[in-house]
């Protein structure tokens, strides 16, 4: 008996391929016939497989736009790997190995005893979901697998790479028909066609044509086998694109380390350029001192190197500078405090005499106005004749008391 082989890359329908979803070609009273074999959340293999790396890659990280919250979401939302990937396997067709035939039930021991040694002979392909499906036209096996690399030097050290897992298997590709998912395909169908063998089956490799075929099916299965390829370059293919995106990333968070530290620079700079002017309008002789002048950058030297060796040790020295500029500020803040101090003392004297001397100056106001009354009534003449003579008394009065004060 010979039967052809058949693996394409499936669509990932994994509800429709536990059965949560069922579609119109299913035979429902057949579903109990299928078997299942992995049936995981793809979320918890997620976690399982790549949280303690997220972990290790998040705590080696000093921005917080590098770090990875959930690493299931960043593959889900990227356009550079595949959540995971799958493979559908067939053994001949409808005609020649219905399931409802006695063909189609040793396909399906086939296709199991394929599927039990599966996972350990591609350890770095994790299933979490693979049904044997017998309750559709043919029997054919559904393996859905996240494909992972451990030991990375970029990202997370465990990650998502198809393009990785296939090299760890020993699958390293070469041109472009020959490239690792090909490598990969060809090496599924020996181990499956070995378990045919077992059972009594011999692989036809279909060349140009086919006997038991029709012209339209040969071609249409050929041209299934050759989009499968495709895809399986196209997800190699993105991985490539990851690694130079990542490459490209690390090259742009360096840069953006660079100009972050330069923008430092230039603000430390500024500031330093801001005190130079403070220093200039107030002690001229720091002007032509080589010390105190900031040098422009030496060719190819970078930011950290001139903010370390040039403006830091001048931005140093302009500080010790200013400290000194700025103690004899404050001494001399607090000298005109003191004499603030004594002077607002001073004014509270003064304050308070003026406030006694309100009475005072108000009963000399009385007086004046007393004293016009009588130049007006006695006039000016009679007025001065009487301060005359009042001097006068007052002084020879005075004169008695300092001949007495002698005498004795």
């Amino acid at each position: 008996m010979k039967r052809t082989i058949s693996v394409m890359l499936g669509k990932g329908s994994v509800n429709h391929n536990s059965r949560k979803f069922k579609a119109e070609n299913i035979d429902g009273e057949r579903t109990s016939q299928n078997i299942t074999y992995y049936d995981l959340p793809i979320k918890e293999v997620y976690h399982h497989l790549f949280d303690g790396a997220r972990q290790r890659y998040n705590a080696k990280q000093k921005r917080d736009d590098r770090r990875i919250d959930d690493y299931y979401e960043k593959i889900r939302t990227g356009k550079q790997e595949k959540l995971f990937h799958e493979v559908i396997l067939q053994i001949g067709n409808k005609e020649n190995m219905s399931c409802v035939s006695e063909n189609g039930q040793l396909a399906a021991k086939v296709l199991d005893e394929y599927m039990q040694a599966f996972q350990k002979r591609n350890p770095n392909l994790l299933v979490f979901s693979a049904h044997l499906h017998m309750d559709e036209a043919t029997p054919h096996l559904h393996i859905d697998f996240v494909p992972y690399v451990t030991g990375s030097k970029r990202g997370l050290d465990t990650r998502v790479s198809l393009k990785q897992a296939l090299a760890a298997l020993g699958f390293t590709g070469g041109t472009r028909g020959d490239t690792e998912w090909s490598q990969w395909v060809r090496s599924e169908k020996e181990q499956l066609s070995q378990a045919m063998e077992r059972h009594g089956i011999e692989w036809e490799q279909l060349g140009t044509h086919d006997e038991h075929l029709s012209v339209m099916n040969y071609k249409k299965e050929q041209r299934t086998k050759e989009v499968a390829e495709l895809d399986g370059e196209i997800s190699v293919k993105r991985d490539e694109i990851s690694a130079l995106v990542d490459k490209e990333a690390n090259t742009k968070s360096e840069l953006d380390a660079s100009l972050s530290q330069l923008e430092k620079t230039e603000g430390k700079l500024k500031a330093a350029k801001e005190r130079i002017r403070f220093v200039a309008k107030n002690a001229r002789h720091y002007d032509d001192d080589p010390k105190y002048n900031l040098p422009e950058p030496k060719p190819l030297m970078s930011a950290k190197a001139y903010h370390e060796k040039i403006a830091l040790p001048l931005v140093r020295k302009l500080k010790d500078v200013i400290r000194g500029v700025l103690l004899r500020y404050f001494e001399k803040i607090k000298e005109l405090k003191t004499a603030l101090d004594r002077a607002n003392g001073e004014i509270l004297g003064l304050s308070a005499q003026v406030k006694k001397m309100g009475p005072e100056n108000e009963r000399l106001r009385d007086m004046e106005k007393d004293y016009r009354h009588l130049r007006n009534a006695l006039g000016d003449r009679r007025i001065d004749e009487l301060v005359s003579e009042a001097r006068e008394k007052e002084t020879a009065a005075r004169k008695s008391q300092i001949k007495q004060v002698s005498v004795r």
